[in-house]
């Protein structure tokens, strides 16, 4: 059993009437806790992404085998926000995070300042966590667009810096009459627009019919199921590295996304670090000009 890990800056209280030792630097408190969360019995940590539509609740409900996670689409979107779900299967525990992507393949001056405190909270939970196992691309059978080639790219490249495996879901397969048979049609699209990923799940995450469309419903947990088991399998995690230097790397990128002539400026990207990201002024005016530069 791992022992017990104190909070940052306190110390043991020492009976012998000796000082007590000095708290232990944040770093290697913060790579030892890692050491701990790396163990078998760390819940694998899953990113899962895509476009408003395609079905991400769903899918999270669909592996749970209950309802987790709400379905509606009411809900205010931003680019990198999420809500994290617990669930656990066939004898292995899971983290997902439910995130938002684009909705468009660029993204505008707004959408990208809001996107930063997200961004800077998304690392910091994920840093927390041990990392990122696996992240989890869901995708609606239709037409492969640049957006989704964005996305892609966004969590992929961007966040992940190619080293966590991807996989695809394609849902709402529930009218075909053979699932599988809708990849091998459109895999050839995905190539075309750089979409590469490890596995794939052909899949219906549609709960409530009847007939067919429950048999297909239920043999669909098992397939995602077990992609899923089979990329987080213990030695498939691969070095994902946090970090502010991450971070600054990620909003660097991001900017390559910017619609046309949007800029981002220096003044308007030091108040969010600050009030947002709970940055101190210095160092907010150091990252910003490291994202800032080219």
């Amino acid at each position: 059993m791992a022992s017990e890990t104190k909070p940052y800056g306190t110390t043991s209280s020492s009976h012998s009437g000796t000082t007590a030792p000095p708290a232990p630097d944040r770093h290697v408190v913060s790579r030892c806790i890692c050491s701990i969360l790396t163990s078998e019995d760390r819940n694998k940590t899953i990113v899962l992404f895509g476009e408003t539509g395609a079905g991400k609740s769903s899918l999270v409900n669909l592996m749970a085998g209950e309802e987790v996670a709400r379905t509606s689409p009411d809900m205010e979107r931003c680019t990198l926000q999420w809500k994290d779900y617990a669930i656990g299967f066939d004898g292995g525990s899971y983290t997902v995070f439910d995130t938002s992507g684009l909705e468009e393949p660029q993204l505008g001056t707004k959408e990208y300042l809001e996107s930063v405190d997200n961004a800077y909270r998304l690392i910091k939970e994920l840093d927390g966590r041990g990392g990122i196992d696996l992240l989890l691309f869901c995708v609606r059978a239709s037409k492969v667009t640049a957006t989704l080639q964005s996305n892609y790219r966004l969590f992929h490249e961007f966040l992940c810096e190619k080293k966590v495996p991807i996989v695809l879901a394609i849902t709402h397969l529930e009218k075909e009459q053979r699932m599988e048979d809708w990849w091998e049609g459109h895999r050839s699209a995905f190539e075309k627009y750089h979409i590469r990923v490890a596995g794939h799940a052909c899949l219906t995450a549609a709960n409530g019919l009847e007939g067919r469309h429950k048999e297909l419903y239920e043999e669909s947990r098992v397939t995602i199921r077990s992609l899923v088991k089979n990329f987080t399998a213990d030695g498939q995690k691969q070095a994902w590295m946090g970090g502010d230097n991450l971070f600054v790397s990620l909003m660097r990128r991001l900017k390559g996304l910017l619609i046309g002539s949007s800029i981002v400026r220096r003044k308007d990207l030091v108040p969010h670090l600050t009030k947002r990201c709970g940055i101190s002024p210095d160092v907010a005016k150091q990252v910003a000009n490291m994202i800032k530069q080219n």
